[in-house]
């Protein structure tokens, strides 16, 4: 008898995880706001719990008055914030790639690159002659043609001719010994004649620019449907917690419910430094950027930090990609300015991985490095930018079932020591 039900229970519960992963692997598109809802819950919980130790009188805030209080505050402070923020990141941004980007090309093609060339040359051993020249054959010695300036083609008389852009050339003065010849710079259309250039290029791209715009629109109103779907998914996680905690604890059997309880406690050691944590530390990394790159007087500076701190989400490629553009604008101040900026960023990078990973993670949460970059690589690779974003919590997540497997099943022990 005890075989039989033994068997029974073998058979239901690999017949319920087969019928539960067909439904997640086909329902897998509309998943998004629980799995984001989850996180969030489970990054609240702790705030809600302390808010339900509060005592009113004789009675405790009741656990709804907690959870909406939270999300009160939280939207307000999330409202002020973008708000206050998203002009300035969006005049910055604008500023950036409609004036900064430009410049740092240019400076790029006159400066940086004649010298990778020469230092390529050096390195290669090539030597490149210039042949004479002639009286008439070119431009003056001191003089650059940007290529498109002018064209000189052979004419069938034997002579040549020589062609000018239509709108003319401009002279600009490079240094004291060099000037450049380009084509002359179409202005902006001013007013009705900018219109007219508008519906011109308009013009039988009419349904692209229908497509686009629906694209857009579509995708503004698919981001705030999830945002609030998966607000209200963690609401309810938080407020019936217990009860879907109680449910199932009594799908395991009485005499297993402990091993259950401590599979929760592991999973639960091991999230609470790789989710909480690490927004614990990307909120110490953005103010550590914010500091640093305003004491440079880094142009963007503000945008920057930012962008730092929701990169530090990423473990490890994260903090590589933060640095780049942080790095790439401080050339353009100097190169004393880009040494500090690299430095700092160094040196938080170092604390972060010296201090702030074991005093803040602890020893419990710790995933080898080596599956930690296979899981973003997975990650990003099956799911784009938010699959490198749950990597992480992922394999936290299956170590902990395997080492609890390791422990209960095979009769091992407690594997917890090998988790770092």
């Amino acid at each position: 008898m005890h075989d039989v039900a033994r068997r029974r229970r073998v058979v239901f519960a690999a017949v319920t995880s087969a019928i539960v992963l067909a439904a997640l692997v086909a329902l897998r598109a509309v998943l998004l706001p629980f799995v984001m809802g989850s996180l969030l819950a489970y990054v609240l919980h702790p705030l809600v719990g302390s808010i339900t130790r509060i005592r009113v009188g004789r009675e405790t805030v009741p656990r709804w008055a907690a959870v909406l209080g939270l999300y009160v505050t939280l939207l307000a402070a999330l409202g002020t914030g973008l708000l206050s923020v998203t002009p300035r990141v969006v005049s910055e941004g604008r500023s950036f790639f409609v004036t900064e980007l430009p410049s740092l090309r240019a400076r790029a093609e006159r400066e940086w690159m004649p010298k990778v060339r020469n230092a390529v040359a050096r390195v290669q051993g090539a030597v490149v002659a210039h042949p004479p020249r002639e009286q008439g054959d070119g431009p003056p010695e001191r003089t650059r043609i940007d290529e498109g300036a002018l064209r000189v083609v052979p004419d069938e008389g034997g002579g040549w001719r020589v062609a000018l852009p239509p709108d003319g050339l401009e002279v600009e003065r490079v240094d004291d010994a060099h000037w450049r010849l380009r084509p002359r710079r179409q202005d902006a259309p001013e007013g009705g004649a900018y219109l007219r250039e508008l519906r011109r290029l308009g013009e039988g791209h009419a349904s692209d620019l229908v497509r686009v715009g629906r694209g857009i629109v579509g995708g503004v109103i698919g981001a705030i449907f999830t945002f609030f779907m998966t607000l209200m998914v963690s609401a309810y996680l938080l407020v019936t917690e217990a009860r879907i905690f109680g449910f199932f604890r009594t799908l395991v059997r009485p005499d297993s419910r402990g091993a259950f309880d401590a599979l929760l406690a592991r999973l639960d050691r091991g999230l609470s430094g790789v989710v909480r944590g690490q927004l614990i530390i990307c909120l110490v990394n953005g103010s550590l950027s914010a500091v640093g790159f305003g004491l440079a007087h880094l142009k963007y500076w503000p945008s920057l930090a930012i962008f730092a701190t929701l990169f530090s989400l990423i473990p490890i490629f994260g903090t590589v990609l933060s640095s780049v553009p942080a790095v790439a604008i401080a050339l353009t101040q100097g190169a004393g300015t880009a040494l500090f900026v690299l430095l700092w960023i160094i040196g938080i990078h170092q604390l972060e991985a010296n201090l702030l990973n074991p005093k803040i993670m602890g020893d419990a949460a710790k995933i080898h490095p080596v599956l930690v970059v296979f899981s973003l690589l997975a990650g990003e690779h099956a799911f784009g930018i938010l699959g490198a974003l749950l990597a992480v919590p992922v394999m936290s997540i299956a170590q902990s079932l395997f080492l609890h497997w390791r422990q209960h099943a095979l009769a091992y022990g407690d594997a917890t020591d090998s988790q770092g």
